[in-house]
């Protein structure tokens, strides 16, 4: 068996080659990650249920079917983990809570059946903010989920295990969702790649909701090519999910490469920047600049909308957490912890005309209002996140003042394509996101943008776990 250090670090796409190639077995990468597992999550706590049984029986059943000439493609053994709101056939999913500590799913979210036909190797499940209400991912009843760059500080959420399990070494790939920037926040504050598809691009079926209109799953990995991979299985139509689009789906990796040459990015000249932090604002712009010396066209633009439409991604979220909270909250608050059960509490304040205007937004937003802000660029890049990561002490203060979505939800509002990527460190030493956006169905836009990137920057470091 190759030395664990020998593998753990592998892109998703070069452990799929010797895999492929007989080079290492589903076995031996699967015992990897295990090992690594129990090394660093102690400290990190990425997991709420490792599935280490699991794993190994569809390891060496993923072996078998190789060895017999029957590969399915490039996830075919290949270890991967999903965040704890996915359900899982016979395995517990929690949604981080209290609540559903003890639920036993009877079937797979179509989004984790799609990675198990994939051939995937499933690890476990991921740890995350309370039923996904909260950008920190620190936990009241499965524990704080830690970064992996200064375990003193969050590592982002509310899918902050998934980032964290995919920057530590510990899967190839991870499942996440994003309502309000849960997918890309933590890919921004811990350094990996996160891709918050079209709406309906990917089936919601076996989801715990946190907001129907809003919800996106997505995956995170280390790489743009590893998460083009990732987003392939799992994209398609779903007739149990009726948000699901019957709609082609592409091979994300055609047209990834292209690179920055005649590439035009529109960088907005406004909002993204509003209480922006210096820093990351400063690496954000450097990203972009590194993008034009290498050959793409940077256009700055007005985005009139994007307040409006962060206003009403705020409010259409806060209406339909609270409603789909309302069979357990009040009446079993005790239940929940401080942080959600006071942002449950505060929602009562968006009234029933805000939610409908911000609604009709949404609709006009989807229905090529959005992608008409985009005229005469391919993609808009922007910061992902405005602020430094908190403390978890920090993070554990109610009602602590912040507008950490203010960027991400947008998308979650119009519905369109995001991505995040790292393009740098801030001055206390966490990596900074940078966001790429485009029009709605056009993830190939977004990748080939953030790969471009990639490969201007090139290899990003990992957080020094071993010393």
């Amino acid at each position: 068996m190759p030395a664990v250090s020998e593998t753990i670090h592998l892109t998703l796409e070069d452990a799929a080659a010797r895999v492929r190639d007989r080079r290492v077995s589903p076995a031996e990468l699967t015992e990897a990650c295990l090992a690594r597992i129990e090394k660093v999550d102690p400290r990190l706590n990425a997991f709420v249920t490792v599935t280490a049984e699991v794993a190994r029986a569809q390891a060496h059943e993923a072996t078998d079917e190789i060895a017999a000439g029957r590969y399915r493609g490039p996830l075919h053994g290949i270890p991967v983990a999903v965040k704890d709101l996915f359900a899982t056939k016979g395995i517990r999913t929690t949604a981080g809570s209290r609540i559903l500590a003890d639920w036993v799913p009877e079937a797979d979210a179509t989004v984790v059946r799609k990675l198990r036909e994939a051939g995937a190797v499933l690890l476990g499940k991921l740890g995350l903010h309370e039923f996904a209400y909260g950008i920190s991912s620190v936990n009241p009843h499965f524990g704080d989920v830690r970064n992996p760059w200064d375990t003193t500080k969050i590592p982002g959420g509310s899918s902050g295990g998934s980032a964290v399990a995919v920057v530590a070494g510990e899967a190839y790939a991870a499942l996440g969702s994003d309502t309000g920037g849960s997918i890309r926040i933590p890919a921004s504050l811990s350094g990996c790649v996160g891709l918050k598809p079209t709406f309906g691009r990917a089936s919601l079926f076996g989801a715990v909701p946190l907001a129907w209109s809003l919800d996106h799953p997505g995956p995170l990995a280390r790489t743009v090519r590893d998460v083009a991979v990732a987003m392939t299985a799992i994209a398609g139509y779903d007739p149990r999910d009726p948000i699901s689009a019957d709609r082609p789906v592409p091979d994300f990796l055609v047209g990834i490469d292209e690179g920055p040459h005649k590439l035009r990015v529109g960088v907005p000249n406004d909002h993204v920047w509003d209480e922006c932090d210096p820093a990351i604002a400063t690496a954000v712009r450097a990203a972009i600049e590194a993008l034009a010396r290498a050959g793409a066209e940077i256009l700055e633009i007005r985005w009139p909308r994007a307040a409006a439409y962060a206003k009403a991604a705020s409010a259409v979220l806060g209406v339909e957490a609270r409603a789909y909270h309302e069979g357990a909250f009040p009446g079993r608050s005790a239940e929940y912890g401080p942080l959600v059960r006071a942002r449950l509490a505060s929602q009562g304040d968006v009234d029933a005309d805000t939610y409908a205007r911000s609604m009709r937004l949404l609709l006009e937003a989807r229905g090529g209002a959005a992608d008409r802000e985009l005229d005469g660029v391919d993609v808009l890049a922007m910061p992902t996140v405005p602020s430094r990561a908190w403390t978890i002490a920090e993070a554990k203060e109610i009602a602590r003042p912040s507008e950490w979505t203010r960027i991400t939800r947008i998308f979650d509002l119009t519905g369109q394509p995001a991505i995040s990527i790292p393009c740098g460190m801030d001055p206390d030493g966490l990596p900074v996101g940078l966001q790429f956006a485009a029009r709605m169905w056009d993830e190939g836009a977004v990748l080939r943008a953030a790969r471009a990137y990639e490969l201007v920057r090139g290899p990003f470091p990992l957080p020094p776990l071993d010393g």
